[in-house]
């Protein structure tokens, strides 16, 4: 007769998405990934813990993620994984730093931050924004459209994209910002109809990127999508989940750069998908953000299995010596950030919701979340359209980021 297995210790783990309001579909799925995540942690018999998942919907309201963010740090919480938005990030980020507690962030975002108590499992600006720029610059052309949602990732990306652009000799059309929310789109569309920019990069989240998508398509027809007279949509946050919400004609070719595609070929990749369907629906779609909340819980149980403790300080030491064969590649943790290396790539939408990978690189790209390695012009027109990569990648010397 076996000796009874020891019972597992219970690690309490925040889940703080928006499961509700405006980007509330792709918060249900960064809930499903995490949630995907620690069912495997508990059946798999090398952790002797488990997790215990606290989860919160703040409905996309900042106050709220604040309130949800002390319930849960007040509750004896010490990790936490969630936030989409870098407005409700920034909200919280001084909660965990008070309590020393560890945010878990599994989303793409706009760089020029670093905190101690904040992992950031989603791309860095030289993982998403800058392959975008090349790539558009060298196979589309130079006047560029940018619409945003009225908050710091719209504020952030733009900026970035404009200096790359205008220090490549391009000129930003027109530069407009809508709130949370809006579906009114119209007057964007006309503007953009009379400008005829070369492409249009888009920081909408939520409900406007669905409004966006729908009415460039009825003011554009389906036509070829890839023609010298249509001028794509591009975005770095633009996901499967997204696609699926508007009709086929509004899915098709619209340029995404993301770390992660569900259409990634990978067994990794596939494992996942597979679990993530076997779980929630054989039509449920993954994206970059729920693959971000699945890697960020299994990086954490890591963690904790290299340095035998769920305590904050000695988690935050030890993850930056593990590794996971993620969905989207190898990923680990910069030591000198806390940061993720991802993989960059570049897709193109397609009627079925999903992405045609254009571009992987061979390799996980180290964060650089100041871009202080970056060189706008430099670094861009070293961007090869015809082999899909810089020529000869190199690092700044390091300059002045205001």
């Amino acid at each position: 007769m076996s000796a009874p297995r020891k019972a597992r210790l219970e690690i309490p783990l925040g889940l703080l998405c928006s499961t509700t309001g405006t980007y509330g579909s792709v918060g249900q799925s960064m809930l499903n990934a995490a949630m995907l995540a620690i069912e495997q942690v508990a059946a798999d018999a090398r952790y002797d813990f488990a997790f215990t998942p606290v989860a919160a919907d703040p409905g996309g309201e900042l106050a709220r993620y604040f309130s949800l963010s002390q319930q849960l740090l007040t509750n004896g919480v010490s990790h936490v994984i969630g936030c989409y938005t870098s407005s409700s990030r920034k909200e919280v980020a001084p909660l965990f730093e008070r309590a020393d507690a560890l945010l878990w962030y599994p989303s793409h975002y706009e760089g020029f931050e670093c905190s101690e108590n904040i992992i950031y499992v989603g791309a860095s600006p030289n993982q998403h924004i800058v392959p975008l720029a090349g790539y558009m610059l060298s196979t589309r052309g130079k006047r560029i459209y940018m619409v945003g949602s009225n908050y710091v990732w719209a504020w952030e990306s733009n900026r970035v994209m404009r200096d790359i652009v205008e220090s490549n000799g391009g000129s930003v059309l027109a530069e407009r910002y809508l709130p949370l929310g809006v579906r009114d789109v119209h007057w964007i569309v006309d503007e953009i109809q009379t400008l005829k920019p070369d492409f249009i990069f888009s920081s909408l989240i939520g409900a406007s990127t669905l409004a966006l998508l729908t009415e460039y398509a009825a003011s554009s027809g389906m036509g070829d999508r890839v023609d010298a007279d249509y001028a794509p949509l591009t975005s770095c946050n633009l996901s499967e989940v997204d696609l699926q919400m508007v009709e086929p004609e509004a899915r098709v070719g619209h340029i995404c750069s993301a770390v992660y595609f569900q259409s990634t070929d990978s067994p990794a990749n596939h494992a996942f998908v597979g679990a993530y369907r076997a779980r929630f629906g054989g039509q449920s779609v993954t994206c970059a953000d729920a693959e971000a909340s699945y890697v960020a819980v299994h990086l954490l149980a890591e963690a904790i299995l290299e340095c035998g403790s769920a305590d904050v300080e000695r988690v935050r030491q030890c993850v930056v010596k593990c590794s996971i064969d993620a969905p989207q590649g190898t990923v680990r943790v910069d030591v000198e950030n806390q940061h993720g290396f991802l993989t960059p790539r570049l897709g193109r939408s397609t009627a079925n919701g999903h992405f045609d990978v254009l571009f992987a690189s061979p390799e996980p790209v180290k964060p650089d979340p100041y871009l202080v390695w970056f060189d706008a012009r430099r670094d861009v027109r070293g961007w090869s359209a015809t082999e899909g990569r810089w020529a000869s990648p190199r690092r700044q010397p390091l300059r002045v980021v205001q």
